[in-house]
C-alpha cells in the first residue's frame, strides 16, 4: 500500500496541559510528520473550543512552516464565511512568500463554532447572513491569488501571483458538487461525518469539470488513527476522542480528555451507538490491525490521498502513532 498520506491537526488542548503546550505539541507533530514522509500537515479552524487551539490558523501555519523544511503546510480548512476573501489572500499570500511552494489553502463553509461565536467574528454586518455567498467568495479569493488584470483596483499584497493551490472541504453533497463544478481538489471529512462519504465521492467524480489548475478529479478523505504497540493500548488511547464526542453530544465544552481504563463506566448505550456510527472509519490498533483496516478503507473508497487525525492525549504516544502509520503505508 502506498499513496500520499497527510496529517490533520487541531492543536488539541489536552486535559492537564496549557494552550502553550498545545501549540508546542503541534510543532513537534509536524516535525515528526515530515520525518515520517507525510505529504502535508493541515491545521483546522475552530473557535471558542476549550479543547482546540487552532483558531488563528494562518498564524499557526507560519509557526509550523518555520519549524519544518519541506513538508507542505496548509489549512484544513479556513472557514471562508468567517473571513473577507481579501484578508485570507493576504494572509496566505504572506505564508507562500515566506515559504514558497509549500502552502495549501483548504476552504470550508461551516463556521467552525457555535452561532454566538460566529456572530462575534463579525463577517456578516449587512443583515444578509442567510445568503450563501460561498461560491462567489471562492471566485473572489481565486481572483486575488491569481495574476492581476489590467486596471484591477483591488490587489492582494502579498497574494497576487502566488497561485496557491485551493482545496474544497466538506461533509455533504453540496461541497462535492461545488468542488466538481469549479474543478478543484476535494477533501471529505469522513473522520467525523461519515454518512455521505460514498455519495459525495460519486458526485464529485461524475460531475467534475476540468479547470486551469486541475485536469481530473483528485479526492482526499479523512480518517482518525490511533496506532500503538498493541490493540489494547490503542483502544485505551482511543478513549480520549470517544470522550470528546460524548462531551460534544452533551453540549460540554472541555479540554481533550485523558484516556480511561473502562469507557463503559461512563458510556451509555446511546453513547456507544453514536460512537460506533460517527467513528466508523477510525483506524485503531497495532500496526497489523490498522494495516488491514487501512487497506479496506482505501480499496472501498479508491481515494487519491488520505488525511489522518491523531486524537491522542499524550504527545509521545501521538508522535509514535504518526510514525507507525507511516511504516504501514510504505
Amino acid at each position: 500500500m502506498s499513496l500520499p498520506l497527510s496529517l490533520l491537526d487541531l492543536a488539541p488542548i489536552s486535559e492537564g496541559q496549557s494552550i502553550s503546550d498545545a501549540l508546542s505539541n503541534s510543532r513537534e507533530l509536524a516535525k515528526q510528520a515530515e520525518r515520517s514522509g507525510y505529504q502535508r500537515v493541515w491545521l483546522a479552524e475552530h473557535h471558542g473550543m476549550h479543547g482546540v487551539a487552532s483558531s488563528a490558523t494562518a498564524v499557526m501555519l507560519g509557526n509550523i512552516a518555520g519549524a519544518t523544511n519541506h513538508i507542505r503546510v496548509g489549512a484544513g480548512g479556513v472557514m471562508l464565511p468567517n473571513h473577507a476573501p481579501l484578508v485570507i489572500a493576504e494572509q496566505f499570500g504572506t505564508l507562500e512568500t515566506l515559504y514558497p511552494g509549500r502552502i495549501d489553502l483548504g476552504l470550508g463553509r461551516a463556521p467552525g463554532t457555535d452561532m454566538a461565536t460566529a456572530k462575534a467574528l463579525r463577517r456578516n454586518l449587512n443583515g444578509n447572513a442567510h445568503v450563501d455567498t460561498y461560491p462567489d467568495d471562492i471566485k473572489e479569493l481565486q481572483h486575488y491569488l491569481g495574476t492581476p488584470e489590467p486596471g484591477q483596483k483591488i490587489i492582494a499584497v502579498p497574494g497576487a501571483n502566488t497561485h496557491i493551490p485551493l482545496w474544497l472541504l466538506g461533509s455533504s453533497l453540496y461541497s462535492a458538487q461545488l468542488a466538481a463544478s469549479v474543478g478543484l481538489p476535494y477533501s471529505f471529512a469522513s473522520h467525523f461525518a461519515p454518512d455521505q462519504l460514498f455519495d459525495a465521492l460519486h458526485v464529485y467524480r461524475s460531475m467534475f469539470t476540468p479547470s486551469d489548475t486541475q485536469e481530473s478529479p483528485y479526492v482526499m478523505a479523512g480518517v482518525m488513527a490511533v496506532v500503538a504497540d498493541t490493540d489494547e493500548e490503542a483502544q485505551y488511547l482511543f478513549t480520549s476522542v470517544q470522550q470528546q464526542f460524548m462531551n460534544m453530544r452533551r453540549g460540554l465544552n472541555k479540554p481533550f480528555a485523558k484516556p480511561v481504563d473502562d469507557l463503559s463506566a461512563i458510556c451509555s448505550e446511546a453513547d456507544h451507538a453514536m460512537l460506533s456510527h460517527v467513528l466508523r472509519y477510525a483506524l485503531v490498533g497495532s500496526k497489523a490491525t490498522v494495516a488491514a483496516q487501512f487497506a479496506k478503507f482505501i480499496e472501498a473508497t479508491e481515494v487519491d490521498e488520505v488525511i489522518v487525525s491523531m486524537p491522542i492525549h499524550n504527545l509521545e504516544a501521538r508522535l509514535k502513532s504518526v510514525a507507525l502509520l507511516a511504516e504501514i503505508n510504505i
